[in-house]
């Protein structure tokens, strides 16, 4: 058997998406790789491939028990002898499935880092033939990465105590170059095969609101959307609490997950999200890495983000299966504050050295800086995260807000010379908060105390409106036209370019949104939002085309929203008996065919199972399976 008869008997793919057959060669010739892939672009395969073909046992080493749990379900359902070991065994189901592993029953085990110190584990592995050892997740391994886990230093120390040296693969979604060059010294990676595929995901959607009020158009936006299945990101456990309770009371089916709840009931929660019984899901950050979950059609932010690298990964668990989805961010300034507040107060940086805490609080504090701006740009937002993670990509994507809204260039040159005279007035001692209070005209307390309205720009910038004031404000520091300190209290600074400005040397214009028509001017920042929403359903056709056009008008790339009445009719039955056979066999439904899969078999209507293994997802072992089901379903309605 071969690479491709692999990909098409267990997972019922008829060619391998970019990237993965470069992976999956490197490995097969005994190379040591490393793969950072977007979500979606099936980083598993390049390692499950090659796990079939290879000799012995493939160990792949992941950080989450949910993560071991969907993967081993899937492998199992495509007909692939896989296990999982970690602490949600007890010691004699562990002990069986080291048995049974040392007996060749196995080719894949998901394992926990912590399990590798234990003696019966090594044990195992001083007398298993183990051909590769994968590290997923594998920015884990840097200190430098968002998710760092010590645990998983152990991994190095375990692969040089086997018997033999086992190619050593790791995959990653996201990984700037800095975490890319750790994970291959860390893991200590003999002349890999490196691959980046790109982080762009084209199916992808991204929105930044900046909302007042965040509860009544969360509510208005997740209403607009009956069934589909979402992701709402809170900062705190609080807030978590409170946005589910609201969406509870306003009759969404939503459940929360955080750090705060028993394990029982993150676990039960978690499965009503994965089963589509609460197809809404509220959660901390402490929920995700690893999840499987195809057909998450959007993810909101209900709080901004710490860093880029969290934003992007957590954005990521939309449309892991190649259809459109959204991806927003509900901004108020109060956000930058309280990322600020869990920076500085962070558990981990409190036990840490103080001059490697002093590091670690200077690179949160820039990934901050580098998401509020992400938060304040006028500018493509798929362009800002590609530029961020070193790609380059066009400057108007045409699938994020701010492609879509309409902009003028105005020149703002006599409002920034402004603004920077008053930094260098006030000898560079205040914040961006004291300057525009100053140039505005504020009478506070604070102004008088220091003293500021007795400043040279104090209220020479009184007509210009607040909001536009603080868009300016964003634009000098985005621009580099004033820089600030890295630290908790952060002062502006002057920089080369401040000084060009202010010598006349250069002009400064900026991209602004048109001003409204007159008779909506007064409508409010929440009903702006209610009106977005709105908008987000005539601009889906838009997004459909765009994204379309972008993967050329191959027959499996068709979408859900392309199907007429009959199409969605047969979809949502072939559904149905998905969640019938899900029920039957113990498994999330998309473990049985993804929604993609199932568009397929709208547009295909196979009549037999030459058509139904044409179907891209549809593997023998699943065929066999339950492929004549469905087909009755199919021939029942057409």
């Amino acid at each position: 058997m071969n690479k491709y008869n692999v990909l098409k008997k267990y997972f019922g793919y008829d060619s391998f998406r970019p990237g993965q057959e470069t992976m999956i060669d490197a490995i097969l010739q005994g190379r040591d790789a490393l793969g950072i892939m977007p979500t979606g672009a099936g980083k598993s395969i390049c390692y499950q491939v090659p796990a079939l073909l290879l000799p012995g046992i493939t160990l792949v080493i992941s950080p989450l028990i949910s993560l071991m749990m969907d993967q081993v379900k899937a492998l199992n359902q495509a007909g692939i002898h896989a296990a999982f070991i970690n602490s949600s065994l007890t010691e004699s189901q562990i002990n069986k499935a080291l048995l049974y592993a040392s007996q060749g029953r196995y080719k894949i085990i998901y394992v926990a880092p912590e399990r590798l110190e234990t003696e019966s584990f090594r044990f195992f592995a001083s007398k298993a033939q183990i051909s590769m050892v994968t590290v997923d997740e594998a920015h884990c391994i840097s200190q430098w990465g968002q998710d760092f886990r010590p645990s998983y230093l152990k991994i190095v120390r375990f692969i040089e105590s086997l018997p033999r040296h086992p190619i050593v693969s790791a995959f990653t979604a996201t990984a700037t170059r800095e975490v890319k060059e750790d994970i291959i010294c860390v893991l200590g990676l003999r002349e890999p095969q490196v691959l980046v595929t790109g982080f762009n995901r084209e199916n992808l959607y991204f929105e930044v609101r900046h909302v007042r009020n965040k509860e009544e158009p969360l509510l208005q936006y997740v209403s607009s959307r009956p069934g589909d299945s979402g992701i709402i990101y809170c900062a705190t456990r609080k807030n978590v609490e409170a946005v589910c309770t609201f969406l509870e009371d306003m009759g969404v089916d939503a459940t929360r997950y955080h750090a705060g709840l028993s394990a029982d009931e993150r676990r039960r929660n978690q499965e009503d999200f994965i089963y589509d019984v609460k197809p809404v899901m509220v959660a901390t950050n402490a929920f995700g890495m690893g999840i499987d979950k195809s057909n998450v059609r959007y993810v909101i932010h209900y709080n901004m983000p710490q860093s880029l690298e969290n934003y992007y990964q957590e954005a990521g668990r939309a449309g892991r299966d190649g259809e459109p989805s959204e991806c927003l961010i509900f901004y108020s300034p109060q956000d930058v504050v309280m990322d600020q507040f869990l920076i500085e107060n962070g558990k981990d940086s409190q036990e840490m050295d103080p001059r490697i805490r002093e590091m670690v609080l200077e690179r949160d504090r820039e990934r901050l800086k580098k998401m509020t701006y992400y938060c304040i740009t006028n500018d493509c937002l798929r362009d800002y995260i590609l530029r961020y993670f070193g790609e380059y990509g066009n400057t108007c994507c045409g699938n994020c807000s701010n492609c879509q809204t309409r902009f003028e260039t105005v020149d703002i040159t006599d409002i920034a010379k402004t603004i920077i005279e008053c930094v260098q007035t006030s000898r560079q001692r205040y914040g961006i908060n004291v300057i525009l209070d100053t140039v505005h005209g504020a009478n506070t307390a604070k102004i008088r105390d220091y003293r500021m309205n007795q400043n040279p720009c104090y209220a020479h910038l009184a007509k210009v409106k607040t909001h536009k004031l603080r868009n300016i404000m964003n634009y000098l520091l985005l621009e580099n036209y004033l820089a600030t300190t890295n630290d908790e209290y952060a002062t502006l600074r002057l920089t080369e370019t401040s000084m060009k400005v202010l010598a006349d040397d250069i002009s400064v214009t900026m991209k602004m949104p048109k001003d409204p028509d007159p008779a909506t001017e007064g409508q409010s920042s929440d009903n702006t939002s209610a009106k977005a929403t709105a908008k987000s359903g005539k601009t889906a056709k838009f997004r459909r085309k765009t994204f379309e056009s972008s993967n050329g008008t191959d027959a499996k790339s068709h979408s859900l929203a392309e199907l007429d009445n009959q199409g969605r009719a047969l979809f949502e039955q072939l559904r149905s008996l998905r969640m019938e056979i899900a029920k039957e066999e113990k498994v999330p439904p998309y473990i049985v065919f993804s929604d993609k899969t199932l568009v397929q078999m709208c547009f295909v209507r196979p009549q037999n199972k030459e058509q139904m293994m044409g179907v891209s997802g549809v593997g023998e072992f699943k065929f066999d399976k339950y492929g004549e089901r469905f087909l009755q379903c199919i021939r029942g309605l057409v």
